[in-house]
This record gives structure tokens, sequence and C-alpha cells, in this order.
């Protein structure tokens, strides 16, 4: 009897937890996004300055030569805020540096990289901001005299650096151009 009872016990037992498929790894995989190339036009908004545009972007919102360049496909949004200098650089340098360092708290670093174009009167600073900050980019451009421009990149979601580098990157190279392109009205 106690034979039996252990043969069926042992059987029991090893149907139960003897069927179970093996577990494997998942293969490793890369995740491919794919962005359109960048495609750019003059942005001439009737304001004191013109830059060029990435054309999946489009002006959310335009105030005062303020305006929101949307990225609707990237869930992203690079916002362009325009002051006047009336004496005040020094004021709006150090607002905009500040605007940049407040993220320091959750970045795991910030890159600022200068910009000089002698040719058209403009020069600023491009900052690239790593980690879990809420903005990825930031930057500011002057004449040093009448005009003073700041930007800044935001998504739409919490941040998470790894999900949203790609698109952050693509987005960094239309800041960049921004840069480049921009003009003073003469």
């Amino acid at each position: 009897m106690k034979i039996k009872w252990f043969v069926y016990t042992t059987f029991a037992f090893m149907a139960f937890y003897g069927c179970k498929s093996d577990v494997l790894p998942k293969p490793k995989a890369m995740l491919r996004l794919d962005y359109p190339s960048a495609s750019y036009q003059r942005l001439d908004e009737s304001c004191v300055f013109s830059f060029d545009k990435n054309n999946i972007s489009f002006i959310k919102e335009n105030k005062d030569c303020s305006l929101v360049l949307d990225y609707p496909t990237m869930k992203g949004s690079i916002f362009i805020t325009y002051k006047k200098v009336d004496g005040n650089i020094r004021e709006l340098l150090v607002d905009a540096q500040k605007l940049t360092y407040e993220h320091v708290v959750k970045a795991d670093g910030i890159a600022p990289k200068e910009y000089v174009n002698r040719e058209e009167n403009v020069y600023g600073m491009f900052y690239e901001v790593s980690g879990n900050a809420a903005s990825q980019s930031q930057f500011y451009v002057t004449d040093s005299t009448n005009h003073f421009v700041t930007g800044s990149l935001y998504f739409y979601a919490k941040p998470n650096y790894d999900s949203i580098l790609p698109a952050a990157i693509y987005l960094q190279k239309d800041i960049r151009r921004i840069m480049e392109s921009l003009q003073w009205e003469r």
C-alpha cells in the first residue's frame, strides 16, 4: 500500500511539475525608428528674425514673435521666445543660462557649445542635456544689442532618456539648423 501511494505521488508530482517547457531568453532586438530626411523652408513670420524650419513641423502658436514649432510625429515641440534687448543683455543671458541649469537636478550632464556667426551677427550657446531632464536641449542667440531669442526642446511624455534619445537627436539637428540659419531683420 505504501509503495502504491509512493508511486502514484511520484508520478503525479513528475506529471505536474515536469511538463513545463524550457525557459528561453528573448533574442536581442534593436529599436528601429525611421524619421524622414529633413527638408527645410524659410520661415518668415513677419518677425525681427527668420530661420529655416523643418517641413515636418508646424507652427502651433505665434505671439509677439515667440512661437512653438510642433512635431506631432515625435510628440515634441521646440519653444522659441523672442525678447528685445533694451540695455538688459546681462539679465537676459543670466536668465537663459539659469533656465538651462535648472535641469541639472535630473540631468546626467549638460554640454554647452558656443555658436558664432559674425557675418549674420548671431552669437549664442547650444546646450545638450543628457539624462531624464524635462528638456533635452536649450539654446539662445543674440546680436548683443537689439535682439535675444531663446529656445527649448520638450516632449509630451515623462522623460525617459533611453526612449526619447533618437527623437532628441533628430530635433537637436533642427535646433542647430535654426541657429545656423537665423537672420535678423535689417
